[in-house]
This record gives C-alpha cells, structure tokens and sequence, in this order.
C-alpha cells in the first residue's frame, strides 16, 4: 500500500461499537417487520403453517451462527465469511465465498428500496413509485458516508418505532383473534401440512430474514473487544430475531387464520392488519414498515460497503476504488456510491426473484463458513478432544448438512442467476490469476 494511500485511509476503520450497539444494529438490519414482506407468499405455500418454516430456519441459522461466532474469535476482522473462507480455505475458495456473498449483499438494499417504493407510492399515489426508490436511496447513501456511528444511532432509532408498533398489534391483533375460534397451536405448528419439502421450500425463502447475525460479523474492526463483543451478539441476534419472527407469525395467523383469503399473497400483512384493528393499524403498520426499511438499508449498504473495502483492501478488486477510506469521515466513500448505485435494480426486478437470489447467496456463504469452522479448529488446530469433536466437527457439520438442504430447496430461476452469477466470478479469478497458476492477492488485515 502506498503513502499516499495509507494517508488518505486515515488510521483506518473507527471502534465505536458495544454489545448493545452490536445486537440493535443486527435486528436492525433483520427488520422486526420484515416477517410480513413474505408472510402471504410463504403462508400460503406452506398451508398456514409458516411457524414450522421459521422454527426449521431459525434451527439452522443457530448452527450457522454459532459457526460465525467461532469464526470471528479467530478472525476479529472486516469481510465477514468472505475473510473467514479466505484464512482457511485458501484465496480463490475466499474469492468465490465472498464473491457468493456479495450476490445477497447487494441485492439487499435493493429489495428494501423496492419494498419502500411499494408501501410509499400506495400511501401517496401522486408521486410514483421510483421517485420513492431513488429519492430514499439518495438519503439512505448519504447517511451511510457520515459514518457508521451516524448509522447505528438513527438504526437504533428506527428500531424503536417498530418495537412501539408491535407491542400496539399484539395486543390489537390478539383482541380480534379472541372473536376467532381458537385454534390449536400445536396443528399451526406440526399439524397435518403439504408435507417436509414444502416446509423447507418456505423456510429457504425466509433465510435472507436472518441476515443480521452477518451483518454483525462483517463490523468487527469497528467494534471494541470484538473478540468478544461479536460472538454474543451474533447469536443473540439470530435468537432474538427468529423468536420474534415466530411470534409475530403466530398472532398474524391467530388474528386472520385463513391463509386462503387473502386478497393479495404479497399484500396479506394489510389484510391482518385491517382485521386487528382497521384503518388505523394499517396506517400505522406502514409507518412503522417504512421506517424499519430505511433502518434496514441503512444497515445493509453499511455492511456491503465494509466487505467491499475489505475484498478492495486485499488487492481483489480495484484498491483505488473499494479500499479508499474518507479521510475526514474514515468511510468507505466509493464502495458507498456504487452500492447505492446497483440498489437502482430496485426500478426493474421482481420481489419474489429478489428474494429467492438472496437466499441463494446467503446460504451458499453460510455452508463455506460451517466447513471453514472445521477446517480451522478441527483440522488445523487439531481441537479433537470429546468435545472439541462436536463443537468443531459434529455441530458445524449439521450446520452444512441443514444449509444444503435449505439451499436445494429454492427456485429453479434463482439456481439459474446465481450460478451465472458465481461463473462470472470465477471468470473474473482466473483472469486475475492467470488461469489459476497464480494467487490471489494476499490478505492484510489489521487484528481488531
């Protein structure tokens, strides 16, 4: 690295981050809310049984997280799975994890800015829906440029309008749900159903729900004691949020418990919502949705720009671009801007599609992360006492074995784009590395 490089970095990333600031930046970028962006579609697909999807989810996504946890005591720094591929795995199995995770990454953004786009444009019809698209997305970049200090107040914030919320639809929705007949719990949750593909079919689309744990991950050279800070919150985050996401399911079916009566699959939260409590609650719930939007944004171009200044860093991509820092603001100011600018995708691609391609990405990064907790600790490190073998062998194991099963489990058309996605990748490795006979750029990371 240059001088004048170094120089224009400043002194690098600040640490400014605590366990608390750690955990309400995860569930923000989780969006409490965001049970009700898929709630119909997956609803309706499982047969009123969308509790079972989220419990085999959020099953899955605590043996994921308690492999990320692992991975960033090892490895306390920026770049998420992609860094913790890349120390043990080797640098094109880095690349390729990193270049995966990117596909979810900045595709998250962008399904916010659409879903913002969606609820503002109904609320105030006059102004159409890509104004809303761009116009938050120039406000969202911005903020993302201050600083991640900046973010993680105004996420917090955010956060609280919607925590205010969903205590007001509990006690509404629970109130309409007394005039209902009660149904049994037990069948919402194991009930006879459309059967186990099904269920893993609706819980595949509901892992980009649980994002937050690796967003937490990629902000450890911002955080203090990340050693330590991280692993509590990530699984604190990814056990917070799935329980909510469990229960806020269960009080939207109890309130409106025929899945077949919707008027909208991909608008059936208005329907619950009308039914608890009228015009009001709907009026409310799309207050409360925006702003957890834009605080899941907020929170999701933050993370995607640290991975790409990290992957910039390296040498992978362009330095000039990805691994300049702000001198005054210490942000990554380019990786922002052209973050902010593919979340423009927002103007022409399909919810369902986006969704499906995040899961993809996600649970591709999520089965490299597992294997590189065995490669690390089992392998290298040779941890094989009792349990060592199943911290380090047994549990990561379940992790890939429930991660490839939620992965096959998508769409035919997000297999199509995201392994167009990933052959682009390692088009663009083997040019970098001259057909593969030389590595990639090698990995310098300040230690947390």
């Amino acid at each position: 690295m240059s001088t004048a490089m170094s120089t224009a970095q400043g002194a690098g990333l600040k640490k400014v981050l605590r366990l608390p600031s750690a955990v309400l930046f995860g569930l923000a970028y989780m969006i409490p809310l965001t049970v009700f962006t898929t709630y119909g579609i997956v609803n309706q697909l499982t047969e009123g049984h969308i509790i079972s999807s989220y419990l085999v989810t959020l099953v899955a996504m605590l043996f994921t997280a308690a492999s990320y946890a692992k991975m960033v005591r090892a490895f306390p720094q920026a770049g998420s799975a992609y860094t913790y591929t890349r120390r043990t795995l080797g640098g094109n199995i880095g690349f390729l994890s990193g270049w995966t995770l990117l596909l979810d990454y900045l595709l998250m953004p962008m399904i916010t800015y659409l879903v913002i786009g969606i609820y503002m444009s109904a609320s105030f019809p006059a102004i159409p829906q890509p104004a809303w698209i761009v116009l938050s997305l120039v406000l969202v970049t911005v903020l993302n440029i201050l600083g991640i200090k900046f973010v993680s107040k105004t996420s917090s914030i955010l956060l609280g309008v919607q925590a205010v919320f969903l205590v007001v639809f509990a006690v509404m929705a629970l109130r309409a749900a007394s005039g209902n007949p009660m149904p049994s719990i037990v069948d919402m949750m194991f009930g006879q159903g459309p059967g186990t593909a099904v269920i893993f079919a609706g819980s595949a689309i509901l892992c980009l729900s649980f994002l937050g744990f690796d967003a937490v991950s990629a902000l450890a050279e911002e955080t203090v004691e990340a050693r330590r800070v991280i692993p509590k919150a990530i699984i604190l985050v990814t056990l917070a949020g799935g329980l909510l996401f469990v229960v806020i399911s269960l009080i939207a079916n109890l309130a409106f418990p025929d899945w077949t009566a919707y008027s909208s699959v991909d608008s059936a939260a208005l329907d619950v919502m009308t039914v608890s409590g009228g015009s009001f609650l709907e009026a409310f719930f799309t207050a409360a949705y925006i702003a957890g939007c834009f605080g899941a944004v907020l929170a999701s171009q933050t993370t995607v720009s640290r991975i790409l200044y990290s992957m910039g860093r390296d040498g992978v991509l362009p330095h000039r671009v990805f691994g300049y820092l702000h001198p005054r603001f210490h942000t990554p100011v380019y990786a922002t801007l052209i973050v902010g600018a593919i979340g423009l995708v927002a103007l022409v691609i399909d919810l369902t599609l986006a969704s499906s391609l995040i899961s993809f990405g996600a649970l591709a990064a999520f089965t490299v992360v597992n294997i590189a907790v065995i490669k690390h600790y089992f392998i290298d490190e040779r941890l094989r006492s009792g349990s060592g073998a199943v911290r380090y062998l047994a549990a990561p194991l379940v992790g890939v074995g429930l991660c490839v099963w939620l992965w096959t489990s998508l769409s035919g058309t997000a297999f199509t784009v995201g392994f167009s996605w990933l052959i682009i990748g390692a088009a663009y490795l083997a040019v970098m590395t001259r057909g593969f006979r030389k590595a990639p750029p090698a990995l310098d990371l300040a230690e947390a």
